[in-house]
């Protein structure tokens, strides 16, 4: 299989090395905010591999573990000396003290949450000089003190050679660490999250005022680069786009067809495995918005039997993502010179699906679900680009919110949301429980404060009383979050009353279920879908 991936890359752009830590795509995210294009690479990356990428900056994450242990991660110490401005957060920082001559140690006590820190003006460098501190450097014209969001045990003790001290804390005695003319900085707090108010604009001190970053990526020059990375690629060949109808597909299908019009083809596949009237409500839709040729192929019997006898995890997602492929080969017979296929694969998709330096924490049918002898050359233009990223390029190209707002689907529909044996019995259960959560929030006007929202129907059966007899039915259990990227998400404050009135309708409404739950689990540690 050759893959060939319609992705632009912008001549500025942040590295973020990924050591391990579960903020690293959100550190990412905070750099795409400054409007700068960031991407994220292993910490193994040589520093030959990092001056083939050309970065504008480099960040080095956090991560779980101690630079004092052995076998910790580290980073090829040749990236110092190519000349490329740093910024080291948490377990980066210490590892760039370490590595550069400074002594990294236990501080007597942990900090983790909010820690109060104070700025220094300028500080000792080590070798008996004072090196400008916070009044030229990354902390120019913030509060002191602040509140930071902290997460360490070890802190840096004695900062390395040519290195200003310029923060700290009650248990980070050297928070900062500074040497503007080797364009190196870190810092001991986590700056990309919400807990440190002020976290955002150390980022954006680093990128516009330290690194001197343009600050001009955006969605609309990311349209103009990829129609014209889509039209190079596919050239005079024609495209099948697999659309689920969710977010992602639409708005790859929408930018494949500003770069290639009639030469793509969209293709959707009803499993059997959406929401209650989706299929339909989907090819509506798309007809009446998109203009583009759609060939709608049925075919729940398929999925089912496909599925049948299969309670793993993966292998059903493997299974649903390879049937997809055998679909859309199937339809490629009916699409003269169709030699690529059209995916909404987002950044997300690829990092929690795994690489050769990362764990899988599951496999997304359009990535690592995707058979090895595929037919097709890929074009996954959204493949750089989180969720509300991908919104805001589909409401630039001029879907109407239906489609744009639409909450997010996975792939591989219900059939990740039933625990266990998919069979036709259990969908049907839950598309009806799910039809009334969502319906609920309709009602109470929660639906666009909630990211995504959904049922889950369990593997186990529990004993009820209905009518004065035992019952045996499944339990539904409703998950709903906030978030703005689905990188990280927090359960959803539903009042009582609403959770009430779904719980009720499920109960006497759905045949089957006789009790319900909520889930009140953050993503991390759980992810938002429960398999």
């Amino acid at each position: 299989m050759t893959q060939v991936l319609a992705v632009h890359t912008p001549e500025e752009k942040v590295l973020v090395v990924d050591f391990g830590a579960q903020y690293s795509q959100l550190i990412a995210r905070r750099v795409r905010e400054a409007k700068v294009y960031s991407e994220i690479v292993p910490h193994t990356i040589t520093a030959a591999e990092v001056a083939a990428k050309d970065p504008t900056a480099i960040i080095f994450s956090g991560g779980p573990k101690s630079v004092l242990i052995e076998g910790a991660p580290l980073i090829d110490a040749a990236i110092y000396d190519l000349g490329v401005p740093i910024l080291g957060i948490c377990y980066g920082q210490q590892l760039m003290a370490q590595q550069l001559g400074g002594v990294v140690g236990g501080s007597g006590a942990g900090e983790y949450g909010r820690a109060i820190m104070s700025i220094e003006g300028s500080a000792d460098s080590g070798d008996g000089e004072d090196v400008p501190g916070s009044a030229a450097g990354l902390l120019v014209d913030l509060p002191s003190p602040q509140t930071v969001w902290m997460s360490h045990f070890n802190a840096v003790v004695e900062a390395p050679p040519g290195f200003a001290a310029t923060a700290s804390t009650e248990g980070a005695p050297i928070a900062v660490i500074e040497n503007a003319e080797r364009k190196m900085w870190g810092v001991q707090f986590h700056p990309e999250v919400a807990h440190t108010p002020h976290g955002q604009d150390v980022i954006e001190r680093f990128l516009h005022d330290l690194v001197g970053c343009a600050a001009d990526w955006t969605t609309d020059n990311f349209i103009d680069t990829a129609v014209a990375d889509i039209a190079a690629q596919v050239g005079d060949r024609r495209a099948i786009c697999g659309l689920s109808g969710g977010v992602d597909s639409a708005v790859a299908a929408a930018l494949v067809h500003r770069a290639i019009g009639s030469q793509l083809t969209c293709v959707f596949v009803d499993t059997g495995l959406m929401r209650k009237d989706e299929g339909e409500q989907v090819v509506e839709t798309f007809r009446r918005h998109q203009g583009i040729e759609l060939i709608h192929v049925r075919a729940a019997d398929r999925f089912f039997e496909r599925l049948e006898g299969i309670t793993e995890p993966e292998q059903k997602r493997k299974a649903i993502g390879e049937l997809f492929i055998r679909i859309f080969e199937d339809a490629k017979g009916g699409v003269e010179d169709a030699h690529f296929l059209v995916q909404g694969t987002l950044y997300p998709d690829v990092i929690e699906s795994g690489t050769a330096h990362a764990a899988t924490i599951k496999s997304h049918h359009n990535v690592g679900g995707l058979p090895d002898d595929l037919d097709f050359e890929l074009v996954e233009p959204l493949r750089t680009l989180f969720k509300d990223e991908v919104r805001s390029v589909g409401s630039e190209l001029g879907l109407p919110d239906e489609i744009v707002l639409r909450q997010p689907f996975p792939g591989p529909g219900l059939g990740v949301r039933i625990i266990g044996e998919v069979t036709p019995d259990k969908v049907a259960l839950l598309q009806e429980a799910d039809a009334i959560v969502r319906e609920e929030l309709r009602l109470a006007g929660l639906e666009r404060e909630i990211w995504q929202s959904f049922v889950v129907l369990p593997d186990i059966r529990t004993v009820g009383v209905q009518g004065d007899e035992r019952t045996y039915g499944f339990p539904a259990v409703i998950r709903a979050v906030t978030s703005e990227d689905a990188m990280t998400a927090d359960w959803a404050r539903i009042p009582y009353d609403v959770l009430d009135s779904m719980a009720s309708r499920i109960i006497n409404e759905v045949a089957g279920i006789n009790r319900v739950a909520y889930d009140i689990t953050s993503k991390p540690p759980g992810t938002i879908e429960w398999e």
